[in-house]
């Protein structure tokens, strides 16, 4: 069987294998799946509130077990280095399913969370949840009265200067920091023997290392104002409270406070803690919100940070695009009816009627992008919006004007004032705010990045009005000016450089930035240095942690097709390169068209919180290869899409 043979083989099946995967009502959606914290956390919820569910917490114990590190401890990641914050909550999760603190994996556990400093040097989100059960004092935690929810947006600490899920996380963190409520903890089960120091002794909480000169200015900032909090008028602090009570109400829905677990997680206890009952349709709802993001497999169980169909329905739907585009590709009646259906599932997703938080920095605008979820109204982000944008404008231009037309607006009104484009927010970019003891995670901020901004000119660029040429130069000056000196960008919300490469390099294209361009040249350049023996691409999550860019121990679908992609759409889809990472990508799918791949590949916080997109190894190497039989046969050679 020659190479094109190979090739169309490769791309009926797994064109054959996604359709199979796709909802009845022409959506897909995938797992989504993190570290041990969200299980964990949500076994401390259970054993907070008292709702103990027997059978869902063998399920999580045996997880939780299961992703336990070689070095005892657990990490962020597969195969990555211990993680003090999420072993201190694995063990107490562990411990609170009853597991004996004597047996070898909690044993194991608790020599390196006491080798690494013990539980007093866990993170901020780590000592709230230890505060919440007793085990450390509120001292423990850095001072956020609920009176910075009355500051206005021009306030310095304003939640309204910090990015989306910082704010959905904060609301109902203020109430309970200032309620101080304590778990139920039906089994009494306490963890002091991870601390290296009593915390009844431990004098101070809150030291570095820093990240610059601000981490001691803002310690003694907090040091200053903790002994005022208490004399704060009690009119006003009651009114915080209420501005708490205001931001949350309209906010929740069937998908929860945000859409994601720790915002969930806080009003499902702040709630409680208010006293209101299990059975109010408020605490109905957003306790059901929870379980809507348990993952059961049988034999375990998991709980994931949120869901992502939109997402992972655009994704898809342009990779079944792909594969029935091109000269030898047919349209079979059942795919074109799925995708027209997946069109409609879209239109009936867009956000036309809600102004979301992000109207704050963008007065005016029309409301008409996509959330990330099934329910987020408040929370559409640009990156969602893109790439709906895009499918939709591939699938059927007449029919999707409208819906596109109303992306494409909102999209530009949401240019940052440098020429890129944030997730969510516009100008979100008060970078001072990371360094207050509250953000030890580095990421209260939702800045542009270089992949959003290029999805954006993407989908700008292959819509074609002239009026959007200012916007779109302004967006490229701000990629030209990110590139990396080894000529790879930084992928914020994908692991890592391949995917930030990958998604400039498909904006450079739809702009009709040559192959000459020498920010092309030197990115491909770097594309073919860090390919690997066999053929593929990969990259390590370490990347995001000071290790060389674009290198893994092994090749992976996802991080192979994203490279491929980039250099097709580079003008290199008839190279030696191009052609090894195919027979690679091709020769690793399964005898059902699928492929699959264990390492994390996508990011929600740098050195903080990863993340396993399951659909990722299905839809990008269908997308990859479809694209390079399509190039085969085309005139011109050329990827004539956005994406």
């Amino acid at each position: 069987m020659n190479e094109s043979d190979v090739v169309e083989q490769a791309v009926d099946a797994a064109h054959g294998a996604l359709q199979a995967m796709q909802k009845a009502d022409g959506h897909w959606v995938f797992e989504l799946e993190a570290d041990a914290t969200i299980p964990a956390e949500y076994v401390l919820l259970e054993h907070f509130l008292d709702r103990i569910n027997p059978e869902l917490e063998r399920k999580m114990g045996a997880y939780l077990r299961r992703i336990q590190g070689a070095h005892g401890g657990w990490p962020l990641y597969e195969d990555g280095d211990f993680d003090l914050s999420a072993s201190v909550k694995a063990y107490f999760a562990l411990k609170a399913l009853g597991d004996d603190p004597e047996a070898p994996h909690m044993r194991r556990a608790r020599t390196e969370i006491l080798r690494h400093g013990g539980a007093e040097r866990a993170n901020v989100f780590t000592r709230i949840q230890l505060a919440l059960y007793g085990e450390v004092p509120w001292d423990a935690v850095p001072v956020m009265p609920p009176e910075i929810m009355l500051l206005p947006s021009a306030g310095f600490f304003s939640v309204w200067n910090m990015a989306y899920w910082s704010r959905t996380v904060i609301a109902p963190l203020l109430v309970l920091c200032d309620l101080r409520p304590i778990a139920v903890n039906p089994r009494g089960v306490h963890v002091q023997e991870l601390f290296c120091t009593p915390p009844a002794q431990i004098k101070d909480w809150i030291r570095g290392p820093y990240r610059s000169w601000w981490g001691p200015v803002f310690k003694g900032l907090d040091s200053a104002l903790r002994p005022m909090v208490r004399h704060f008028p009690r009119k006003l602090h009651k009114k915080a409270m209420r501005a708490c009570l205001r931001f949350i109400a309209p906010r929740l829905s069937d998908g929860g406070l945000g859409a994601i677990y720790p915002a969930m997680a806080n009003v499902v206890m702040m709630m409680r803690a208010l006293g209101v009952p299990d059975s109010d349709p408020r605490a109905k709802q957003a306790w059901q919100a929870l379980q809507d993001l348990m993952v059961d497999r049988g034999h375990e169980a998991y709980c994931q940070p949120c869901v992502s169909p939109v997402w992972d329905t655009g994704l898809a739907g342009l990779a079944m695009l792909e594969a029935s585009d091109g000269p030898r590709a047919t349209l079979p009646e059942a795919t074109r009816r799925q995708l027209a259906s997946t069109a409609a599932w879209l239109r009936s997703q867009q956000i036309l009627d809600v102004v979301g938080d992000w109207a704050v920095n963008a007065p005016g605008l029309r409301p008409g992008g996509w959330a990330f979820q099934y329910d987020n109204a408040y929370y559409p982000d640009v990156d969602d919006t893109a790439v709906v944008g895009m499918f939709l404008h591939r699938q059927d231009p007449v029919e999707n004007a409208e819906a596109i037309a109303r992306a494409r607006e909102w999209i530009i009104g949401m240019q940052s004032r440098d020429g890129g484009w944030g997730a969510f927010d516009i100008d979100n970019d008060l970078d001072v705010l990371n360094h207050i003891p509250f953000a030890d995670h580095g990421a209260l901020l939702d800045p542009p990045t270089a992949d959003v901004t290029a999805r954006c000119v993407s989908f700008l660029a292959q819509l074609g009005h002239a009026e959007d040429k200012p916007a779109i130069e302004r967006a490229l000056a701000w990629l030209r000016k990110e590139q990396e000196r080894s000529g790879s960008w930084f992928g914020r919300w994908g692991t890592n450089y391949i995917y930030g490469t990958w998604s400039v390099l498909c904006a450079f294209n739809a702009a009709g930035v040559p192959p000459e361009d020498p920010a092309v040249q030197k990115a491909v350049a770097w594309l073919e240095r860090v390919q690997r023996p066999d053929g593929g691409w990969g990259e390590d999550c370490a990347s995001y942690e000071g290790a060389p860019e674009g290198v893994y121990e092994e090749s992976l679908p996802s991080q192979t097709a994203w490279a491929l992609l980039a250099l097709m759409a580079a003008g290199r889809h008839g190279t030696k390169a191009v052609e090894r990472g195919v027979a690679w990508l091709a020769a690793q799918q399964d005898g059902e068209g699928r492929w699959h791949e264990k390492p994390f590949n996508a990011v929600g916080f740098p050195k903080v919180f990863y993340l396993r997109y399951h659909g990722y190894k299905q839809f990008f190497p269908l997308l990859a290869l479809a694209r390079y039989r399509n190039l085969e046969d085309s005139n011109t050679g050329r990827v004539e899409h956005g994406f």
